[in-house]
């Protein structure tokens, strides 16, 4: 039995409307984007079901209509993780 390859996507959600795949990979580079996610404090959700449908897409693509609601709910679980309201995203950061 073959252990399925380690896989990442990561989106990014703030100034813009939509949000957009801005990194993606496999094995090693998987590897890093999640490193790398943790280090900056980034939530990670393991969702294999959503990692299939953001996997349809490239790097700088935005999520398609279908993608909004899983999407979603991550999203808000990532902002009450954070202690966040929706609008938060899009204020300056606070140096």
């Amino acid at each position: 039995m073959h252990k399925p390859q380690l896989e990442a996507i990561a989106l990014e959600y703030g100034m813009q409307k939509t949000p957009r795949v801005v990194a993606k990979g496999q094995a090693e580079l998987a590897m890093r984007i999640l490193q790398e996610a943790k280090k900056q404090g980034v939530y990670v959700a393991e969702d294999p079901q959503l990692l299939a449908l953001l996997s349809k897409l490239d790097v700088g693509d935005e999520i398609t209509q279908d993608m909004y609601t899983a999407v979603a709910v991550i999203l808000s679980w990532v902002y009450w993780l954070k202690g966040m309201q929706p609008g938060d995203e899009k204020m300056p950061r606070e140096a």
